[in-house]
């Protein structure tokens, strides 16, 4: 897709308003440290929370581009940005189509680039959306509605063994194959059109959630389609590889994930590019008073990187 900046959208009919609280804020404005005249680069914007922070802090005359697939983020964030004028841009697109933004809109490096991975609160609050076993909805589990495979569709595209091993290496689920058993049992008998559905097949094998809490047992075979139906994993391997041609020098990539998937990935290209200089060796968490605040902060982990010339550069 060729990325074009993009007018407020309009909220499907029945939407739930994107209301999305800023994980790890100021750890991620101290990695980055906005000045005046910068340049930043939100490429998970959201309901605009951390470009929000930014543009506060690279006032009076900083900028930031913000990019999002997902139609509610756009309209919600472009609500809260609006104060800020023409110093903010929001433009569809994804985050393996970055470097393409920028280049679209004549810019060739910024000061910063900020990604809030996976699934945001609102997306998982709201059925319709088809993330999360605590509601019913629709098998769909886009974060961009209007293209692509939905979970139903991928689900049905695969066979047995190919989805076994998705479940298994993208939700790290160890009983991977009685559950893709389980599920296309019930697609077959025509017993998964709804998010409960297919929440009922993952129990039949790992049995019912614990009263009181805990980790319902359907949570890694949702992440894992989830994963899939929006290639997050491909979609952050670009952003990673791309990263370098984004910064100028001096330049800080603060990168928040929420899995260990993620995680390793971000790692490994922070320490295995001599271009990138990781600001800590250990990630960052949230504090324990933010995590008793806002409980999905607690998987929260902030890797930053600082882009640095290569031996190449300096000849």
């Amino acid at each position: 897709m060729a990325p074009s900046e993009d007018a407020p959208d309009a909220v499907p009919d029945g939407a739930a308003p994107f209301v999305h609280r800023t994980v790890l804020r100021d750890e991620v404005l101290r990695a980055v440290a906005p000045k005046d005249g910068g340049v930043y680069l939100d490429v998970t914007l959201g309901g605009g929370g951390h470009a929000e922070a930014v543009l506060e802090a690279c006032a009076p005359t900083g900028r930031l581009i913000g990019i999002d697939r997902d139609p509610i983020a756009r309209t919600a964030a472009g609500e809260r940005l609006a104060r800020f004028g023409d110093r903010v841009t929001i433009v569809e697109a994804t985050m393996s189509e970055a470097r393409s933004v920028l280049d679209s809109l004549g810019i060739s490096a910024v000061d910063g680039v900020v990604a809030d991975l996976g699934v945001s609160s609102p997306q998982l609050d709201d059925a319709s959306r088809g993330m999360s076993f605590r509601g019913e909805g629709p098998l769909d589990m886009r974060m961009d509605p209007t293209r692509g495979q939905t979970a139903r569709e991928l689900i049905d595209s695969l066979t047995e063994r190919t989805l076994a091993d998705l479940i298994y290496e993208l939700g790290e689920e160890r009983a991977s194959r009685p559950i893709a058993r389980s599920i296309l049992r019930a697609r077959d008998e025509n017993k998964l059109d709804t998010t409960q559905d297919l929440a009922k097949a993952i129990y039949r094998v790992l049995g019912p959630p614990r009263r009181g809490g805990g980790v319902d047992p359907a949570t890694r075979t949702f992440q894992a389609l989830r994963i899939a139906v929006n290639d997050e994993l491909g979609e952050l391997d670009a952003l990673l590889e791309a990263l370098p041609s984004l910064l100028v020098d001096g330049g800080v990539a603060a990168i928040i994930s929420f899995h260990s998937l993620e995680d390793r990935k971000v790692k490994w290209a922070f320490r295995g590019d001599e271009r990138l200089e990781p600001l800590w060796k250990k990630p960052v968490e949230a504090s324990d008073e933010e995590q008793r605040d806002n409980p999905r902060s607690r998987s929260a982990k902030l890797r930053a990187a600082r882009h640095v010339r290569s031996v190449e550069d300096h000849t």
